[in-house]
């Protein structure tokens, strides 16, 4: 079994005690945290309660604007992949899924992805949330705004590894309702 990161949407958010009236499953990549995940929870960032593990390790996010900024991220991959069916055939079946799952927040499960490493996984949430995240989201900002050809390029040569997630709404950690 490989790790994966998880990502969800909810209209609010886990605490120690509940999670969730309602849970979207949006969409789990296996090894990594991929970049469409950083980007989806980029905008009003915080680590909050996981729904699956005990520590405070998940990562809460605007849904709407996280959505957002991958849509344009992809747009602008996608100008230099015009004739790539299989990366336009990705973006559809995102974006789809995205505006079906809408919710008022993306939460992302990092657990299985932070414990991989000797580090202390609240920490490495704490990095990803300070660094990783806000980084990979001014890297886009600035793609989207025609200041970052060269890292637009190194996307389209990977997208896969980036974008082409496992999107459905049954994931292997799902919950009831």
């Amino acid at each position: 079994m490989a790790n994966r990161s998880y990502l969800y949407a909810a209209d609010s958010k886990p605490t120690e005690v509940d999670n969730p009236q309602a849970i979207r499953c949006i969409s789990e990549h296996r090894w990594d945290i991929p970049l469409a995940h950083k980007l989806m929870v980029g905008y009003e960032t915080t680590i909050t309660q996981s729904m699956i593990w005990s520590p405070q390790i998940g990562i809460a996010a605007d849904y709407a604007k996280g959505a957002e900024l991958l849509a344009q991220l992809l747009r602008a991959v996608g100008q230099g992949l015009e004739d790539d069916t299989e990366f336009a055939e990705c973006v559809d079946k995102t974006v789809a899924h995205l505006d079906k799952q809408r919710a008022e927040f993306f939460i992302l499960e990092t657990g299985e992805m932070v414990s991989v490493t000797d580090d202390d996984p609240v920490s490495a949430v704490q990095r990803l949330v300070s660094h990783e995240i806000p980084a990979a989201v001014a890297q886009a900002e600035a793609a989207i705004a025609g200041r970052n050809d060269d890292w637009l390029a190194s996307l389209r040569t990977d997208w896969q590894s980036h974008f082409a997630s496992f999107y459905s709404d049954t994931l292997y950690f799902s919950f009831p309702g």
